[in-house]
């Protein structure tokens, strides 16, 4: 007779049976989490259809109406469009923003990269880039404030300085031609530290060995900044770029505290225009139609930088 083989009796403390299969999942079924995901996707889903999708909406709506908020709202189809071609306080704050623009983004845009490239050529210290976000910080109310009184035409630190130097005083808020560049420089101090952390976040992705052999062919700085920095920088440019557009047409706390629109209208911006049709004339749906049309203008051109940065092509891949 052959030998026995002993079979060991099935642990009961495993909870598996004697002759049982291990069920197993198929290597080629994918898990599917689209159930998770939503769940975790539903919090900002409600907040946007709250607080952004709903406003908007009715935002459209009041555009095609009379409503002034003392009575229930007429449907007038596009009167207030049709009003809106031929206001020249429209065209006018559309010009002044237009200034703006071009003043806050140019001055903040080059201030940035210079910031950036300092950063990441020269130090890297952790307390200069905290430092860098401390006016991003401050809200923008308080900056305001705080840059009305420095350049305050009789109290201002900064008109005392002026004076102490034989350059005379100046009315950096009340003057029209000084008005728009100072608020300008104002949101340009306020916001240029945070676009430098932006950009340079994104040096910080470029290869290090670039420069290095840039360096041995006898580049200099300014070689490498134009001929590989920038050319790698554009992505994250053209988001900073497309944020600070954005941004810029929205301008209005800054002159709410400062100027006020004036001084006779050479600040008043279409963000200031469309609070003062709706709040202070009480012409909710033609401010209603102002907005949207702004909110078109904006979505056209965010479209076409997009587009002429090439936003979506990365060179480092």
């Amino acid at each position: 007779m052959g030998a026995k083989t002993a079979v060991a009796p099935p642990d009961k403390s495993s909870g598996i049976r004697a002759g049982s299969v291990e069920k197993r999942e198929s290597p080629g079924r994918p898990r599917d989490d689209r159930k998770a995901a939503w769940l975790f996707l539903a919090p900002a889903l409600v907040g946007f259809a709250l607080f952004y999708a709903y406003p908007t909406v009715r935002g459209v709506y009041y555009s095609l109406t009379d409503y002034n908020m003392l009575a229930p709202p007429n449907f007038v189809g596009a009167e207030n469009y049709t009003q809106l071609i031929g206001d020249e306080q429209f065209w006018n704050a559309i010009k002044v923003t237009a200034s703006y623009v071009v003043l806050n983004i140019g001055s903040q845009t080059l201030l940035a990269l210079l910031l950036a490239t300092l950063m990441h050529r020269l130090t890297r210290s952790v307390a200069l880039r905290a430092m860098l976000l401390v006016p991003w910080l401050v809200p923008n109310v308080t900056v305001g404030l705080l840059w009305m009184w420095l350049l305050d035409a009789n109290l201002g630190f900064v008109n005392h300085v002026l004076e102490a130097l034989g350059l005379g005083t100046s009315g950096f808020f009340t003057s029209p031609d000084l008005a728009m560049p100072t608020i300008a420089a104002v949101n340009t101090w306020a916001y240029a530290g945070y676009t430098a952390l932006l950009l340079y976040a994104g040096m910080l992705q470029v290869p290090q060995h670039l420069y290095e052999s840039a360096s041995l062919d006898g580049a200099g700085e300014w070689r490498m900044f134009h001929r590989i920095t920038l050319p790698l920088l554009r992505p994250v440019l053209a988001l900073v770029l497309v944020v600070s557009l954005i941004g810029s047409f929205q301008i209005f706390d800054t002159i709410a505290v400062t100027t006020k629109g004036g001084p006779v209208g050479a600040t008043r911006v279409i963000y200031y225009y469309i609070y003062e049709q709706a709040f202070a004339q009480f012409h909710m749906g033609y401010a209603s139609a102002v907005a949207v049309v702004l909110a078109l203008v904006l979505g056209v051109l965010t479209a076409v930088q997009m587009r002429l940065l090439r936003a979506s092509r990365s060179d480092l891949a």
